[in-house]
């Protein structure tokens, strides 16, 4: 792998439903991410698609009255929408009934296959359609009047078939040394739940079908089709050319710098994925992490609830910047949150509106109106000036943690704390006031202001694009300035340059007309 390069990617979804926010949610993550690392420098590759076999896309299709692949074909589009619709930047969208993808995980087969990591036998045991997973009897929960479900609340049903089998028993050690190299799953509760299952019966994995037959056919053995998860899986590896390890996206990308997950993937991601790649000769994944998931108004989300929450809805009513802000923002990344429009109104009205948005208008406003609508000139710095200045940098630095690590709730935290700081230093300052005491210091008090608020607009990128592109655009910081190289010491606004009428960014929204609209059922 290049060292500049980095590789992220979402898991695929599953095409038998229609997006909602939690696809949009680890998508944007992806998203956010992948914004940051570019403008930092990065070479990247940022992956997304939707998987389309198995037993329950089968069923639904069937349904449907449809062909399956008439089927993927038309559900696969409603993701491709939110893609954009969500102003999300892959730079690939991959769908597991493309060629190069069955060309590739029928090779990986045959590499498992050849290094004697795959055996004929038979599966009897419990299964869940709807999860496409197999479940121990230890891991049943009790269900209504007393029948037994998946962890997931899924029915089960007893399966008796041939099926080809992993050696995912002979794997434990390696898994427990990978993950003792450390950072590879996140965030740490999900590490010990991975840790803890490795270590306890880890039983050989069901990797066939003959139940159905819309999965990729099993080489040489047509009566067999691949479990759902070793073919859904092997997507990272087939949009990076994989069986070709000497082409450029290989060599450049491999192996992945992080898969973004839900929680209830985990296991497929950190256990099953890992072991067949060592086991196969393929480097594993460098990090796995897993996000936590969205309640609504205090509701679990289902559709039995009718809860489901529209991310195309959420984009109408609010705008698409506030969402992207509030999914980010609102909850600690890794824990489970919950969505409510009172704090989705809050939030873009705290932060955004008074905080952020006032603070770019009101200095616009008084450059506009106090140094003839053109960048002033800085003079001499105090050290109030040079501590604020300090911290724009600083800032870029805190930030690159939070964001390889993945908080992105903490780097919007601290940008919003920058906002503040400056806030304060108006109030502080009153350039208003300096215009006739002191003209000179407030020059110079608004020009540290306007750099503050380039610096902050070129931090802001990844969660709210069009929104810090507008503020630029009010600087006239053209695209090739936005960059993170660009952030102070190392670069700066040039007095004298003429600004447009400023323009207000986030504006406030009407809470009134919010909760008219939610008892109206919006």
């Amino acid at each position: 792998m290049s060292d500049d390069a980095y590789y992220l990617t979402t898991p695929i979804y599953y095409v038998n439903d229609t997006p909602h926010v939690g696809h949009a949610y680890t998508t944007l993550a992806c998203d956010a991410l992948a914004r940051f690392m570019r403008l930092d420098g990065r070479r990247v590759k940022f992956l997304t698609g939707t998987d389309e076999h198995g037993q329950k896309v089968e069923k639904s299709a069937e349904a449907a009255g449809q062909d399956p692949k008439a089927f993927v074909d038309r559900m696969s589009e409603h993701f491709r929408e939110l893609t954009d619709a969500m102003n999300f930047s892959n730079d690939d969208f991959i769908r597991t009934t493309e060629e190069r993808h069955i060309r590739s995980v029928q090779q990986l087969w045959r590499e498992l296959q050849k290094r004697d990591q795959i055996y004929l036998g038979s599966y009897a045991g419990w299964y869940s359609v709807r999860d496409e997973a197999y479940y121990a009897e230890s891991e049943l929960i009790e269900g209504p009047e007393g029948a037994k479900t998946a962890p997931t609340g899924a029915p089960i049903e007893w399966l008796e078939e041939p099926s080809y089998f992993f050696k995912l028993s002979e794997w434990r050690k390696p898994l427990l040394d990978y993950y003792a190299s450390g950072g590879v799953v996140g965030p740490e509760t999900r590490l010990n739940e991975v840790r803890s299952f490795v270590e306890g019966d880890l039983r050989d994995l069901s990797i066939s079908r003959t139940g159905f037959k819309w999965g990729v056919p099993v080489p040489d053995d047509p009566d067999h089709v691949m479990y759902v998860w070793l073919d859904a899986l092997t997507n990272y590896l087939s949009a990076v050319g994989y069986p070709d390890t000497e082409c450029e996206e290989y060599k450049t990308f491999w192996p992945v710098d992080l898969h973004m997950v839900g929680k209830d993937i985990l296991r497929f991601h950190a256990v099953y994925w890992p072991a067949f790649l060592m086991a196969a000769g393929v480097e594993p994944p460098k990090r796995v992490f897993a996000h936590g998931w969205w309640t609504n108004e205090g509701q679990k989300i289902s559709k039995s609830l009718g809860n489901i929450i529209d991310p195309f809805q959420l984009i109408e009513r609010y705008g698409l910047d506030p969402v992207r802000y509030f999914l980010l923002r609102e909850v600690p990344f890794g824990k489970d949150g919950d969505f409510s429009h009172r704090a989705m109104i809050g939030r873009m009205n705290s932060d955004l509106a008074n905080d952020f948005g006032n603070l770019v208008q009101r200095v616009l406003s008084m450059i506009a109106k106090n140094c003839e609508g053109r960048v002033p000139e800085m003079g001499t710095l105090q050290e109030r000036d040079k501590g604020l200045l300090e911290k724009v940098a600083e800032l870029l630095t805190d930030m690159r943690g939070d964001y390889r690590q993945q908080r992105f709730h903490t780097a919007l935290e601290r940008h919003m704390a920058l906002v503040g700081e400056a806030n304060r230093y108006v109030d502080e300052q009153a350039p208003w006031a300096l215009r006739k005491s002191d003209p000179e210091r407030m020059r110079t008090v608004l020009h540290v202001l306007a750099e503050v608020i380039r610096n902050l607009a070129i931090l802001a990128q990844p969660v709210m694009p069009d929104s810090a592109g507008r503020i630029l655009d009010q600087l006239t910081v053209g695209v090739e300035k936005r960059a993170f190289k660009h952030v102070w010491p190392e670069a700066r606004l040039a007095a004298g340059t003429a600004l447009p009428a400023p323009e207000p960014i986030f504006p406030r929204y009407a809470e009134e007309e919010g909760r008219e609209s939610e008892e109206a059922g919006a």
